[in-house]
């Protein structure tokens, strides 16, 4: 079944692969479209560590036409502060014309049966506590509040 997006046209059968070095412009578009911050170094360093290498992963989602709608990134975690190894999700962005069309969703499940496929049995993310959008949409899919607490601080006084 095709999806559709949010005007009720068709975005024709999506395809969730590997980013490859091509996709990083559309992506850095995509993502200056969703923060009004264009990143171009930062989304250039992202593919460098994190595409097409062991247990990591930077997923994108293409309408049929080619057209970049999605993309998701995560990895493998291991022992970090006593917890056991696990999935991490750290990036998610989907073309806002057609959000509403499951596109977030099958990336998530996309990433999630690579990171099963690596023997890890939970995945996490972090969120802002505003950030309702994402925080809605990671807890329709049954992600819930982990075992660990982030804490911070300002640098204020360790800086000059």
């Amino acid at each position: 079944m095709p999806d559709i997006d949010g005007a009720g046209r068709e975005i024709g059968n999506l395809n969730i692969r590997e980013a490859e070095s091509v996709d990083i412009p559309a992506v850095i578009r995509l993502d200056t479209r969703i923060t009004g911050m264009i990143k171009p170094d930062y989304w250039a360093d992202m593919f460098e560590r994190y595409g097409m290498r062991p247990n990591r992963f930077f997923l994108v989602a293409k309408g049929e036409d080619d057209s970049l709608v999605g993309f998701i990134i995560g990895e493998v975690r291991t022992w970090e502060f006593g917890s056991a190894p696990s999935g991490w999700i750290f990036a998610l962005g989907v073309d806002p014309d057609v959000r509403l069309n499951r596109i977030g969703t099958r990336l998530f499940e996309a990433i999630c049966r690579r990171l099963a496929k690596t023997g890890v049995d939970t995945v996490r993310t972090m969120l802002a506590r505003e950030d309702e959008l994402n925080m809605s949409f990671f807890r329709s899919l049954g992600m819930m509040g982990g075992p660990f607490i982030q804490l911070e601080m300002p640098l204020d006084e360790f800086s000059g």
